[in-house]
């Protein structure tokens, strides 16, 4: 297993994965269209936007996580 500490570049990780494929496909089809080598292309285009995707996760992430800590209404002790 992997130790907890490695937790937010796992996270990126499988995030940059998922998001890198599924934007590249949806990218490639509306600028291509549904073409026979269409698969061909977007294997070919999908580790070229991982590259991109991995290391922009890794520096917006904490900035995000911020943002988002900001926005978020802290829980209100209830009233007995």
């Amino acid at each position: 297993m992997i130790h907890p500490r490695f937790a937010p570049v796992v996270f990126a990780l499988f995030m940059a994965f998922f998001m890198s494929g599924i934007m590249s496909l949806v990218v490639t089809t509306i600028n291509i269209g549904l073409v026979d080598d269409l698969l061909l292309r977007w294997l070919v285009s999908w580790p070229m936007t991982f590259a991109i995707a991995f290391p922009t996760i890794m520096v917006v992430a904490p900035m995000v996580k911020r943002i988002v800590g900001r926005l978020i209404m802290q829980e209100v002790p209830a009233e007995e």
